[in-house]
Parts: C-alpha cells; sequence; structure tokens
C-alpha cells in the first residue's frame, strides 16, 4: 500500500485541481447543512466538518434514475438505454461510517448472482477519497457497535487522516493508486506519521460513548416475531420516510413506467418501508396494515434478514435517523431496550 503525506494546506488545491480533469464530488456548506454537490469552479472542499446531511448513495443508488426508454412504431416498440453510462469521478471527504455503507450495498447490488447494472457501472467508475473521524463528531455516533470503527479505510480507494499540519494518505486500493498519479509528487510517509495514526486510531474509538447491543438481540429476534415489545416502537412514529431516506444502507425502491403520447421511460425511484403503499399489492390485499408491523420490519431487516443473508447489519452507526427523526425515535434505545429482554 503506498502511503504519503499531504499539507493541509495543499489539500484543497488538489481536489481542485483533480476537477479539472474529472468529475468530483465533494462535501460543501449549503445554507446551514454540510452536503454533496458537484464541485464547480470557486467552491471549496470541506475537509474540517462533522459529516454531510445527506448519505452518499445517492451517487451509486439515485433517488430518481432511468433504467430505460421505449418508444411505440410501426414495427412495435423499440427499447433504447441511458447512453454510455456513468462518467469516471472521485467522492472527496466520505467519513468511515458512510465508506464502509458501500460494502453492505455491493451484497445487494452485486451479488454472485444478482447483479445491478446500474449500481456496479457507477462504483465501478468512482474512486472514494475518505476522511477518517480524527475526532468523532456526534454523540449519537455508534460505528463501533456495528462493526465499524471511526478510521477503518472499508470501503474506501484512499484515506486522509488528519495529523495536524498534515494528512497522511494511504492508497488503499489500485483505484486509489490510480489516483496518486494525478495528485502530484507527495512526499512518502515516515515512521513518525504512522505511529501518530496509532495513537489516534486508539483515541477516536475510545471517543465513541454510544454503545448498543448490535449483534446480541439477534437470537432474540429470531423467536419473538410476535412479542408484545413491538406494540410499544412505533407509536409516535409519523410514517414520514426521514429515517429511511438519510439512512446510507436502505436500499428500497419501486420501479413505475412513465408514458407520453408513443414514448415512455421506466424510472427507478427510492422508496420505504414506513409508507403503507410500500407492501401493498395488485390485489388490493397489503399484508402490513399497521405502523407497528413497518417499524418492525424495518428493525428487523438490519438486525435479522440482513444478517440471515449476508452476516453482517444493515446498519453503519451514523447516527443520522437519530438526529433527524422529527418525533425523536432512537434506534440504539430500541436496539438496547430488546437486549435486555
Amino acid at each position: 500500500m503506498e502511503k504519503r503525506l499531504i499539507k493541509k494546506d495543499a489539500l484543497s488545491g488538489i481536489i481542485n485541481k483533480l476537477s479539472e480533469q474529472m468529475l468530483v464530488y465533494a462535501p460543501v456548506k449549503d445554507e446551514d447543512n454540510v452536503l454533496f454537490k458537484v464541485l464547480e469552479k470557486g467552491m471549496e472542499p470541506l475537509a474540517d466538518y462533522s459529516n454531510t446531511r445527506n448519505a452518499p448513495k445517492n451517487f451509486f443508488f439515485p433517488k430518481t434514475e432511468t433504467m430505460m426508454r421505449y418508444m411505440r412504431t410501426e414495427r412495435g416498440i423499440e427499447l433504447s438505454g441511458e447512453g454510455e453510462g456513468a462518467p469516471e469521478m472521485v467522492l472527496f471527504g466520505v467519513r468511515p461510517c458512510d465508506a464502509r455503507s458501500f460494502i453492505l450495498l455491493d451484497k445487494v447490488f452485486d451479488q454472485e448472482k444478482y447483479k445491478d447494472p446500474y449500481y456496479i457501472d457507477k462504483r465501478e467508475k468512482t474512486t472514494i477519497i475518505s476522511l477518517a473521524c480524527v475526532h468523532p463528531p456526534y454523540s449519537t455516533c455508534f460505528c463501533t457497535s456495528v462493526g465499524g470503527h471511526p478510521m477503518s479505510s472499508e470501503g474506501a480507494d484512499v484515506v486522509l487522516t488528519d495529523l495536524g499540519d498534515k494528512y497522511l494518505a494511504e492508497f488503499v486500493t489500485p483505484k486509489g493508486e490510480k489516483l496518486l498519479e494525478k495528485m502530484g509528487d507527495l512526499s512518502k510517509a515516515d515512521d513518525a506519521a504512522e505511529a501518530t495514526k496509532e495513537e489516534l486510531s486508539k483515541k477516536s474509538e475510545e471517543a465513541i460513548t454510544s454503545h448498543v447491543a448490535g449483534r446480541e438481540i439477534k437470537p432474540w429476534l429470531d423467536e419473538n416475531f410476535e412479542h408484545p415489545f413491538w406494540d410499544t416502537i412505533h407509536q409516535s412514529c409519523l410514517a414520514c420516510g426521514t429515517c429511511t431516506y438519510l439512512c446510507p444502507t436502505c436500499h428500497c425502491f419501486d420501479i413505475s413506467d412513465e408514458v407520453k403520447g408513443s414514448d415512455g421511460k421506466r424510472i427507478r425511484t427510492w422508496d420505504s418501508c414506513m409508507y403503507w403503499l410500500f407492501t401493498k399489492e395488485t390485489s388490493g390485499h397489503n399484508p402490513r396494515t399497521s405502523q407497528k408491523q413497518r417499524w418492525r420490519q424495518r428493525l428487523m431487516h438490519k438486525f435479522k434478514y440482513f444478517v440471515d443473508n449476508f452476516d453482517a447489519i444493515a446498519c453503519v452507526g451514523c447516527g443520522r435517523c437519530v438526529m433527524y427523526c422529527p418525533v425523536n425515535i432512537d434506534i440504539r434505545k430500541i436496539v438496547n431496550d430488546i437486549s435486555k429482554l
């Protein structure tokens, strides 16, 4: 693995130079929020920020995506794709929890048997530069409880660690090493830089003070689908979908056709298990008629079904669903309450 040092005041210039050669998405200030956006001339990428409001899954799994177009002609229906696919791009400034979410999404969209060409095309053409959480930003962070770490390299091609006056840049994949060629002449990392990183890694792990019984509740979930506990967790839920839309790992979608005259297109859009329409069948029957059933599904999917299928919890502990729920439903409390049962 190649390891280099980048002076702190040089990082912004390096990223802006990359944006002149290829498409770069980066965290930028947007009124009161920090959001991932296309880096355009005059925009400053943020390196010193807590986390973005929007999870970066949108770049591989867009909110709305045209899958194909079709036209009715005299010869019948003619189908067409969406051109040449995704361009080469860089996703800069991803926090480790979000970078790790890509590994979990890969398990869904890039399996041995089932492969999603739309997701895979964008994933393969994107180089991910992660920013290690030297100082975990929020009390709601709980990445260490679900298999992560504030300075993990999972899902990243390049990892930047803030050492004070410089960054340690670790090029962990061939895609990352390819990007090194575009970043100019960077000095080799020394033993002192690596030692500092190890020290920061231990401190950052200790700084995660929020813990949940992530793996421990699986045996209880296996046996208690109809337990009275499920009557308690949904009562204040508004079914707004905020938790699922901000979640880095939620991946439910709907497919529909839009037709105008002889032209049509098939689109995929995000959906949410929090919505009553999500499970409504063509017959009119809905197997999940209550918010109790829908909330149970959300928790069971993350901590039981995904574990059954992929041996991983479908949560990276970013805390977005806790921070932005309008009625303060806290998945950490729900998981820990289950662990006491």
